[in-house]
């Protein structure tokens, strides 16, 4: 029965209000209304089905004649639909117990729903708890409202709560239920839904089922996902997304197209949820054309300023290559999100722009925007390409300041920057002050020890890992047989390698490409050509490239032509294999076959990469190459070099001209040995900084022989400790001595 009531009047201290006023009144005229203090309000006259009468100093009941008649239930929802706060929310609540009508299932539902949209969740969990028989459209609308503020778990267990009061779920809870289940996650109770659906009759119910498609595909199951989506008997647009999110989700780009195309030849057109998650699977392939082509399409929809299309773009545009068009459209955004932060910093890190990466950060920390774990990580793999301490332990110290200063990943990514940076020490105090370490922790340690060519080190390391009974995986052999094979641990790389399987773990390419590393440096050259034709599957370029390098070193002129074929034929437009084999037939004056080689170069397009050496002074990097005369202070570099070829001389120092002759993988041959860019790099670090600072220098190629050999004695003349990064490894060279053991 209605609520009725005629020539009922809100009488305040200013004013009176009739009935038909407020039938002609907004809603947001009847809330301010009812913004009051206690006194205000003298009487409210109602004649309510649903509450005795009652008389107190805010509110006084009288019954009237019938002749007005007022939908009570309407009059609550328009003041629910304009309620913009919690005070005025709180005040509809106080009416609604004063006038009894909480006991309307329909009043409360819309004060839950309300309660909800305004943020004040627990207040509506309040006002449910404490009616005593919900129906399903109130279990509905709290159970959404726990759903929408991400509040999982607290809306499964009502959901199992609703179950036990016996009350059964209709099509619009399980979509709620289900997207619970994907977020939360719990997939044993997404299963016990999807029985729920098929006992309930709901097999056929397209939203429901969506729910399911979706539930399964955040869950990794995208073969259930699948079976759902088939046995669907309409597919609407939000089946063909979920089906086609769930593949680029979870890894599964070319299948994620496949639905694409399907969902085109349905004549289904794709939202811009779909074009998002098409826009992944495109840069996950790399697919620029066809990323472009979507590109177009988002603009034909004018969808070019929605925010998540404009990070898909980003994001495939940064990951292509294509930097410049990346920030073009991070620029579009006035207050970037932090994924579309990511995306950019990220995309400028992995093409080799290391410095805008970092450049980039900085600028996001003065908006004052808050980056994540994920920011980080990116930005600390910047500081690794760009190679400067300095930078790096800025970075560190950032981290410390940050929340994410006990996060696993991030920390694990301060190691491998340390030690790219050329400070093992660092690397190892960030990996002591990890509390709880992982088999990723202890790997990354392990691998940096490697890079340094600290093998015992490493060995030691992976024994404690051993004791801490954390087991290791792949990328922990990884690191442990590159550890032994530059330190020329032949016994012991050999013995490590036979042990994986004694961890459940099988070798792949990079663990025999170790293996013949490790062997080939020794001059095991037959031992390493058996056990290539001995691998359970065909050899990959870097196996048979790390057999070329060691005839090179070797020059196994026979073996290292038969294993530059094999190269060839899997990685043809690759220079540095030619270089290699050019070298390999200079140092056994095979001028013919060089000249051959130098042709082939020239006619599949190939050049020798230029080298070049940079130095670290006071935080920034200088660029050298070989003979380099542009410096501003070249006049003083040549006047160090001069004095340092003077003092190598005295010392006894001969150059190896052979590296002249045929070492093409390092410098112009047609140069002095001196005038190399490592030493230019040196001479100015020496004029540039104060005595006893440590030189450090990165060099895109590998170390010719000579130059390792001068730049040892030249540690010992200047007493300086020289830290070389050069394509393999690290080289610390300090009196007169490297790390290495002349090594590499």
């Amino acid at each position: 029965m209605a609520c009725r009531f005629s020539h009922r009047f809100l009488l305040t201290s200013s004013h009176l209000l009739s009935s038909s006023t407020i039938l002609q009144s907004r809603p947001s005229d009847l809330i301010a209304a009812f913004e009051f203090p206690a006194p205000t309000f003298k009487f409210l006259i109602i004649h309510s089905p649903f509450s005795s009468y009652s008389s107190s100093p805010l509110l006084d009941f009288h019954e009237e004649d019938d002749a007005n008649p007022v939908d009570l239930d309407i009059f609550y929802t328009s003041l629910f639909d304009d309620c913009s706060h919690q005070k005025q929310l709180t005040q509809i609540h106080s009416h609604l117990i004063k006038s009894g009508s909480l006991e309307s299932n329909y009043l409360v539902t819309k004060f839950v729903h309300t309660s909800s949209n305004l943020g004040e969740i627990h207040y509506a969990r309040q006002l449910f708890d404490e009616t005593p028989y919900p129906n399903v459209f109130l279990w509905n609308a709290i159970i959404r409202g726990y759903s929408r503020h991400e509040l999982y778990d607290g809306a499964l267990k009502l959901y199992y709560g609703m179950q036990q009061e016996g009350v059964s779920p209709d099509g619009f809870t399980l979509p709620y239920v289900l997207k619970a289940c994907s977020s939360f996650p719990s997939l044993k109770t997404g299963r016990e839904v999807h029985a729920q659906i098929f006992r309930h009759g709901f097999e056929s119910d397209v939203f429901v089922q969506n729910g399911l498609i979706a539930m399964y595909a955040k869950c990794g199951l995208l073969g259930c996902a699948r079976l759902v989506f088939d046995g669907l008997c309409e597919r609407t647009v939000v089946s063909w997304t979920s089906m086609l999110s769930g593949y680029a989700q979870n890894g599964h780009p070319l299948e994620a197209l496949k639905i694409f195309s399907e969902m085109r030849a349905a004549d289904v057109k794709a939202d811009f949820v779909a074009l998002v998650s098409v826009l992944k699977a495109y840069t996950d392939v790399e697919g620029l054309e066809q990323g472009k082509s979507v590109h177009s399409c988002v603009i034909k929809s004018g969808l070019e300023l929605e925010p998540d299309l404009l990070i898909a773009l980003t994001a495939m545009y940064a990951k292509c290559g294509q930097v410049q068009v990346a920030k073009s459209l991070f620029d579009h955004m006035s207050m970037p999100r932090v994924i579309l932060w990511n995306a950019m910093i990220s995309g400028y890190a992995k093409n080799g722009y290391a410095n805008e990466a970092v450049e980039l950060f900085r600028k996001m920390v003065s908006t004052n925007a808050r980056p994540d774990s994920i920011t980080l990580r990116s930005v600390i793999l910047a500081c690794a390409q760009v190679g400067v301490l300095e930078l790096g332990i800025w970075m560190d110290d950032y981290v410390s300041r940050s929340e994410y200063r006990d996060d696993v990943f991030v920390n694990t990514a301060l190691i491998d920057m340390y030690a790219k940076c050329g400070s093992i020490r660092h690397s190892r105090i960030v990996f002591d002050r990890i509390p709880s370490k992982d088999v990723v922790v202890w790997s990354a340690m392990i691998s940096s020890y490697g890079l340094h060519g600290h093998g015992h080190e490493a060995i030691d390391l992976f024994h404690k890992m051993k004791l801490a009974r954390v087991e290791p995986n792949d990328v922990t052999f990884v690191g442990l047989l590159s550890a032994c094979n530059h330190s020329g641990l032949v016994d012991e790389g050999w013995k490590y390698f036979h042990c994986m399987r004694d961890y459940g773990i099988e070798p792949r390419h990079q663990h025999y490409a170790c293996v013949v590393d490790l062997l080939g440096r020794a001059g095991y050259l037959d031992e390493a050509y058996d056990f290539v034709m001995s691998m359970p599957m065909k050899p990959e370029v870097t196996v048979w490239g790390a057999l070329l390098s060691a005839c090179k070193i070797y020059g196994n002129v026979r073996l290292g032509r038969y294993a530059a074929e094999q190269v060839f034929a899997l990685d043809p437009l690759n220079a540095g294999h030619y270089v290699q084999l050019s070298n390999l037939y200079a140092s056994a004056g095979l001028w013919n076959d060089v000249s051959k080689v130098r042709v082939l170069m020239k006619e599949r397009g190939l050049v020798k990469a230029l080298g070049y050496s940079l130095i670290e002074i006071n935080g920034k990097l200088q660029a050298f190459r070989v003979g380099d005369k542009s410096h501003p202070r070249s006049k003083e570099i040549f006047v160090m070099l001069e004095e340092l070829e003077k003092e190598l001389k005295e010392a006894g120092f001969v150059p190896n001209t052979d590296s002249v002759l045929h070492d093409l993988n390092t410098e112009d041959k047609e140069e002095s040995l001196c005038n190399h860019s490592e030493r230019l790099a040196i001479a100015f670090g020496l004029i540039s900084t104060p005595p006893g600072t440590t030189l450090r220098i990165t060099k895109n190629l590998r170390a010719c022989v000579n130059c390792h050999s001068a730049t040892k004695l030249i540690s010992k003349i200047v007493e300086r400790e020289i830290v070389v990064r050069d394509a393999n490894r690290f080289h610390h060279f300090k009196d007169g001595l490297c790390s290495c053991g002349d090594y590499w």
